[in-house]
């Protein structure tokens, strides 16, 4: 794997820490008492030209009831290619952003080497109810410039001997993560399920960068799924041969097949 992440299990409710005493720990973390506060992020996440599509298809890749029906109502969608303009939960204020040195002492912790520190940001998180990780500069680097260009994608989920339909929106520092039925039914209120951020405080120190995911509603994602849509999403926007699938998806939306993502996870399309 490119990157370390570990899931941060939320059935635990203790932190399992092994690399510094608990004293020292008390010193280096601030305390996390509030999970899902009032965001005030600016998320003017402009929206792909496909996603006002949404608005106006009655089915758009449900959870699979039919798989041939998915892949057709997918083709039509990106084919209509309508302009650009809609904006994404510009009504919904999910997980408040965090400061990082907000979750932990930036000063204090500066002092450890870059394996000391994932491996304190990795054990602070257990049994928080988060999903945390860790990449190298570099490799952020190539993620944020291919966001730029290309901030829209979708995922298939498996689920049972299925799966739904996530879609992305990448605005770096942070990758929203919603339903695409849901997207569909709200348009600009979509609530994200699932939020991710990226701190960059010690990249140029230390040469990697630590990522946080807070899952926003727990009724609509676990917290093993919420690891393998980051996973997976690192792998599409990291990987090249899985990037020309997204580049697609933003530049090239008429030659787009939803089916070649199926494929590139090993999904059966029927």
């Amino acid at each position: 794997m490119p990157f370390r992440s570990s899931l941060a299990m939320s059935t635990s409710g203790r932190s399992v820490y092994q690399c510094i005493t608990g004293e020292q720990f008390a010193r280096v973390f601030t305390v996390d008492k509030i999970h899902c506060q009032a965001l005030s992020l600016s998320l003017s996440f402009t929206m792909h030209r496909v996603c006002r599509t949404l608005l106006k298809l009655k089915k758009v890749c449900p959870p699979r009831q039919s798989p041939s029906s998915d892949l057709n109502d997918f083709k039509r969608w990106v084919s209509l290619g309508l302009p650009r303009g809609s904006r994404f939960a510009t009504g919904f204020t999910p997980l408040q952003f965090k400061p990082l040195d907000s979750i932990i002492d930036t000063q204090r912790v500066s002092q450890y080497s870059a394996e000391e520190l994932v491996k304190i940001w990795d054990d602070y998180h257990l049994g928080r109810g988060h999903v945390s990780a860790s990449m190298d500069q570099k490799l952020y680097h190539l993620l944020d410039q291919r966001a730029i260009t290309c901030q829209h994608f979708v995922i298939p989920l498996p689920r049972g001997s299925g799966y739904t339909t996530i879609f992305i929106q990448a605005k770096m520092p942070h990758i929203l993560f919603t339903g695409l039925e849901d997207y569909k039914a709200r348009g600009t209120q979509a609530a994200p399920y699932f939020t991710v951020t990226y701190y960059k405080e010690f990249a140029e120190t230390k040469g990697m960068v630590l990522v946080r995911g807070d899952i926003v509603f727990t009724s609509k994602l676990s917290d093993s799924e919420a690891r393998w849509l980051l996973e997976t999403t690192h792998s599409f926007y990291m990987n090249d041969t899985r990037y020309k699938l997204v580049e697609r998806f933003n530049r090239e939306t008429r030659d787009f097949e939803f089916k070649d993502v199926l494929s590139s996870l090993g999904i059966s399309a029927g």
